[in-house]
């Protein structure tokens, strides 16, 4: 049995009267990439704020390694855990490298002096998103894509165990989100880091090792994407029919579109001159 890097247990969340996470048990497996699904409102960006350590829940408890979150001190669990905010933004006077630097701040401190080490993996989460030609270039240059895959980099560049992040591919082409995808099978696959991302984009989340599917606040189901998809979990979250077929070994969404409204206008009559 794999070994839970994270877990949730019975985490609840409310805002004002409203429960927006509902009880909810989820084990995150090591070393895979979880992508989290759901409709819009259903808690996902909820959740991994309150995997990450930046939300306290109204009950249950996260555990890291199998250590209660909240037991954890700061310090190490910024080394543990690295975390990405949707739309996050970094100051617009920071050049791209100095950006990604931050990544290193649970080692360094805002006093210390960037060692062999940190500029080495500065380097490589740099190279890994594709954004070292831009290393000298203020932030506020940048378009919202290349700006999502410098704070991408600067995640990678805690090199923590554990990355969570809240729609990594934001603003992104479809060939970049594919990059970053193929990036976060390979961080799981080839180097054990356990990752937990929100997916909107469902052919993508099918690629993932591993399915988390919330609906209305609860979990529908987790697992791989074949139960997920045996068991009908995305017709259940999203509330209607969510067709899949397969190409290539690879399950796809298929939007499903109304036929085209006939058109208003009479056939010609070819005997009509």
């Amino acid at each position: 049995m794999t070994e839970a890097a994270l877990e949730a247990r019975g985490l609840v969340k409310r805002y004002g009267p409203r429960e927006v996470l509902r009880g909810v048990d989820l084990v995150l497996p090591q070393g895979q990439w979880t992508a989290v699904v759901g409709a819009n409102g259903a808690g996902k960006t909820t959740l991994l704020r309150l995997l990450a350590g930046l939300l306290r829940p109204d009950a249950g408890e996260v555990r890291l390694r199998g250590r209660a979150l909240a037991r954890w001190p700061r310090p190490a669990r910024a080394r543990e855990l690295a975390w990405l905010a949707q739309g996050s933004d970094a100051s617009h006077d920071f050049t791209v490298a100095d950006c990604v630097a931050l990544g290193r701040l649970p080692y360094t401190g805002w006093w210390g002096r960037d060692g062999i080490d940190d500029r080495r993996a500065i380097e490589r989460a740099l190279a890994a998103t594709g954004a070292q030609a831009w290393s000298a270039r203020r932030m506020n240059t940048l378009s919202g894509g290349e700006r999502q895959r410098v704070l991408l980099a600067r995640a990678l560049a805690v090199q923590a165990p554990v990355l969570v992040l809240d729609e990594p591919t934001t603003f992104l082409d479809p060939p970049h989100q594919q990059e970053v995808a193929r990036l976060l099978r390979g961080l799981a696959c080839d180097q054990g880091v356990t990752v937990v991302s929100v997916v909107h984009d469902l052919s993508l989340a099918l690629a993932a090792d591993h399915l988390a599917v919330l609906g209305d606040g609860r979990l529908v189901g987790a697992g791989t994407p074949r139960q997920a998809l045996d068991g009908d979990w995305l017709t259940q979250a999203f509330g209607q029919r969510i067709e899949v077929v397969e190409h290539r070994g690879q399950p796809l969404w298929r939007p499903q579109l109304d036929p085209a409204p006939a058109d208003p206008r009479p056939e010609p009559n070819p005997d009509r001159r």
